[in-house]
């Protein structure tokens, strides 16, 4: 059902326009009721109906019938007052620049006064004007009703629908565009990203850094003993250093001394590079890398780089595109 909200009725400053709101939409509602009776008792077969088994209604309507355009006119000059009257309050507020602005705007009210059977039915859209400047200053609340949830669900359906094939017609004109070889992928490597080469230098440097600080410091004591017992078996495996433990009596000594010395070593050259990683000192180490990626223009690529820099985009594109295939309206179906 409709829902009224009282409180923003009372407490608007604009009472009066939200009275005469509802005032206009009661008697459009009866005027369009007269015009779609008035369009069916139109038939002759509806009057000889109404004639053979409602004479009464017949005869007191058919006078009214034979005098619709009069009875018309009368709801079309309250509707041309209220709109003169909406018109000059426009032009002392000034609500547009310019005050003859208001009836251009407002087209429909005046096309819909027009007493011509096919313009008549314009008078809905004045109906639909009302409804929702009294839903957008939350006078009416007619989002829970089952009508404004149906019309809702399938035209968001449609909306998607529609958006979707727009989006994979333009994403796959941009892989043809790739693949044909057009200058869009130097466009996108020299334009977009050269010039924001730095700004990707300090984003991917914090990212590094942000990752090896929350990764590797809290389980710096685990990965720690983890590569030491990694270091001890390969070492133990290892047929030339097991020979050692047969020298005679500083064998064994010299085997567990270059255990540990080697797992210290390489625990030791872990935990530096995590450190360096996760401070600021890896930038020059990331910019290095994003330089490598983005060389200056004019320097040419190997073509194989290339190749496999434009299939990336593709890659990337075709994902884009299985993720835009996803219809989100069919998990909502009713």
């Amino acid at each position: 059902m409709l829902h009224v909200n009282r409180e923003n009725l009372k407490s608007s400053h604009q009472l009066i326009w939200f009275v005469i709101d509802f005032l206009m939409l009661g008697l459009l509602i009866v005027n369009l009721s007269f015009i779609i009776w008035d369009s069916i008792y139109n038939f002759v077969a509806v009057q000889n109906l109404l004639k053979d088994y409602a004479p009464a209604l017949q005869s007191a309507y058919h006078p009214i019938h034979e005098r619709f355009i009069f009875y018309d006119l009368i709801f079309v000059a309250i509707f041309l007052s209220e709109f003169v009257l909406r018109w000059g309050y426009s032009i002392r507020a000034k609500v547009y620049d310019r005050w003859y602005f208001y009836p251009f705007i407002h087209w429909y009210d005046l096309v819909g006064c027009i007493p011509v059977g096919s313009l008549r039915f314009l008078r809905i859209l004045r109906v639909i004007s009302i409804i929702y400047r009294l839903h957008q200053y939350k006078i009416i609340d007619f989002t829970n009703t089952r009508l404004f949830r149906f019309v809702n669900f399938y035209y968001e359906a449609f909306m998607e629908e529609l958006s979707d094939r727009i989006v994979l017609k333009v994403l796959s004109g941009v892989q043809e565009e790739v693949r044909r070889g057009s200058p869009l992928f130097e466009r996108i490597q020299q334009d977009i990203l050269y010039p924001r080469r730095e700004m990707l230098s300090d984003w991917i440097s914090e990212r590094v850094a942000v990752a090896a600080k929350e990764g590797y410091v809290p389980n710096r004591g685990a990965l720690r003993a983890y590569l030491e017992n990694r270091v001890d078996q390969a070492l133990k495996q290892n047929l030339e250093l097991s020979r050692l433990k047969y020298l005679p009596v500083v064998g064994p000594t010299i085997q567990d001394t270059l255990e540990n010395a080697v797992g210290d070593i390489v625990a030791n050259v872990i935990h530096q590079i995590l450190e360096d990683l996760a401070s600021t000192s890896n930038h020059a180490f990331i910019e290095d890398i994003v330089n490598v990626f983005l060389p200056e223009p004019g320097q040419q690529q190997e073509e194989a780089e290339n190749e496999a820099l434009i299939n990336l985009i593709l890659e990337v594109i075709d994902a884009i595109k299985d993720q835009v295939r996803v219809k989100h309206w069919r998990e909502n179906l009713p």
